[in-house]
Order: structure tokens, then sequence, then C-alpha cells
């Protein structure tokens, strides 16, 4: 049989399933049981079964496509939040729109417009703590929509975030109790959400120890902002007990000032981060850090939205991760004597 002959018909009579299995499991359709969606992928691989994607968009109203609009693409984040999301994507054979608005909300609305008729589901990272009435005005309501990381009180929509007021308090402990005091804090941009609530963390970390120091710098959640960080510091009196910044790419950019300037990470200064991407494990000293599952993030949150295309009735069941400390060798406890 040729390749362009094979029909759905000879999936279903190779899978000994019906036609309507057949189409669920290759859409991507939870009502599916597992074996039996396997199966069917299986043996339309074997018999090189193509649905005709047109035919099957003007059937079923779908485009089969996913959209994903962040605020950046650029950065080991979103490249560990984009890996969640194909993983389930590709699973369930959904494609994926990609599209970045750099922060601008003119692009951002050029963005969320420009997906409206492509897509039959979108996932929105919008970190602004100052864009909720933005985001009331521009999100598409015919499509169903999951947010990550987005501050929008009473959305209808399911929200997926991470509770970094509580992953930054945790750090900011861990560091107090190994003995530091004067703590330096690497901000990230000032519109982020989730910088203010790291800030807000150390904060209240700081504020709870009578003879805490804190001392605040701002970053940008890049290597860059990080290393001019680590260059005050050094620059301006004697250094702090610790330094603790807002991501771990900041971190990483102020462990190479501290390097150049043959400052010893831990021994003169402990250095801390946030996220664990993959590189913290992998620098020398490995990072101490705050774990956000951010692959699981983006997994999480593709799987709500699936549900949401497959039943509109599906509840908007959104979630908060909380980060757990990782201790590695760029901190140590410090000497109270």
């Amino acid at each position: 049989m040729s390749k362009s002959a094979i029909t759905i018909k000879d999936v279903a009579r190779e899978a000994n399933v019906s036609v309507a299995t057949v189409s669920r499991a290759l859409n991507g359709h939870h009502n599916v049981a597992e074996p039996v969606r396997k199966l069917v992928l299986e043996v339309a691989d074997r018999l090189r079964y193509t649905p005709h994607a047109a035919a099957r968009s003007l059937s079923s109203r779908s485009t089969q496509t996913i959209g994903v609009v962040l605020p950046d693409l650029h950065g080991e984040f979103f490249s560990e939040l984009m890996r969640g999301i194909d993983g389930v994507a590709s699973a369930h054979r959904w494609h994926l729109l990609v599209s970045s608005y750099h922060g601008d909300p003119q692009q951002q609305r050029g963005v969320l417009q420009a997906m409206r008729g492509r897509v039959d589901g979108l996932l929105l990272l919008s970190p602004y703590a100052d864009n909720a009435e933005f985001l009331a005005d521009n999100l598409p309501s015919a499509i169903p929509t999951v947010l990550i990381n987005t501050p929008l009180v009473g959305s209808q929509h399911a929200v997926f975030s991470i509770d970094d007021h509580a992953g930054a308090l945790a750090m900011t402990r861990y560091l107090l109790d190994s003995g530091h005091r004067r703590i330096a804090f690497i901000g990230g941009p000032a519109r982020n959400q989730d910088a203010q609530e790291r800030l807000r963390g150390f904060r209240d970390a700081m504020a709870a120890v009578t003879d805490a120091e804190p001392i605040e710098l701002p970053g940008g959640f890049d290597e860059s902002s990080g290393h001019t960080a680590g260059l005050a510091l050094l620059q301006h009196g004697p250094l702090p007990d610790a330094v603790f910044a807002a991501n771990d790419m900041m971190a990483l950019g102020c462990l190479y000032a501290f390097n150049q300037a043959g400052v010893r990470v831990p021994e003169e200064i402990a250095l801390a981060g946030y996220d664990d991407i993959p590189l913290a494990r992998f620098v020398h000293p490995a990072l101490t850090t705050m774990q956000v599952s951010i692959a699981e993030l983006g997994e999480r949150a593709m799987q709500q939205l699936l549900q949401q295309i497959d039943d509109e009735a599906a509840v908007n069941n959104g979630l908060t991760l909380v980060p757990h400390l990782v201790v590695r060798d760029s901190t140590q406890a410090r000497s109270r004597s």
C-alpha cells in the first residue's frame, strides 16, 4: 500500500480501534487511555500515516497549534520553560507558535492579536506588576489561556507561578543562619513581579534579625548586570559577608567579577543565586541556589491548557510551586567569633 493511499481508516483497522479513537489520539485529546494512544501513534508511524492538516482544520476548526508568548527568548530560564512546554506538546502531537515581545506592551498587544485564529490555546508569561489592566483589555477571551508567572488577581484563567517571596525568604534565612550579617542583594528589573517578590523576601528576612546589614544593588536578570554589581562591591568599601543574587545568571556574572579580582568564593565571600539553572552546578565553585522546577512549570501549564481545550468545562486549576534550597560549594558557614 502506497503512503498516499494510507487513510485514518487503515490506522483504525490496524490498531483495532474506531476511527474516532484514532482521531482523538492523533489530536492529543486526554480522553484516550495512554496505552491506546501509544498504540495508535505507533501504528500511524509504522504505516507512515500523515493527517491532512488543512482538511483536519476545516473539519474540526482546530489548528492543532498552541501559542506561547514570552517576554524574551534569551536565557536559561526561558530555555528550561520551553523544554517543559515542548515535551508535553510533542508527546500529544501539538505544534507550537512561539513569539517574544521584549517587554514592550505595544509589541505584546500585536503578538496577542496575531495569535487569534492561528492557535487553539495560549500560554502567556507576562511578569510585569503594572500590566493587569493591559492584560484584562488584550487577552483574547475566545481562546483557552493559561498564565505563567503572570500577576493577574481575580483572573478567570489558570495561573501557574512560583512563590518567589518564600524562596527569597528561605535563602536569606539560610545565609543568616550560616553566620552572615552583611548581605548584599542583587535585584532584578524594577517592573518585574518575580524580582519584586524576591526583594520583598530578602527584606523581610533581614528585618527580622537586629544586627543584619542589608545592601541592595540593581540588576537586570542577566550576566552583565551581575558582573557590574560584583565590580561595584569590589570598588566600594569592605566586601559584605555574602551576596544573594535574584537569579543564577546574575550570580554567575558576579562570580566572574570576583574571580577576576582574585577574591575567593566562598572563603572570602559567600555567593548564592536563584532558579537552579543547569549551569549552576557546573561552575566552580558550584552555586548554592533556590531550585525552581522551571521545566515542570512549563509541563504543568501545558497539560492544564490541553485539558481546557479538550474539555471546555475543565476546572482552571492553577499551581504555585515553592522553590527549595540547594546548598553547594559557593557558600559556607561564617565564624561569628
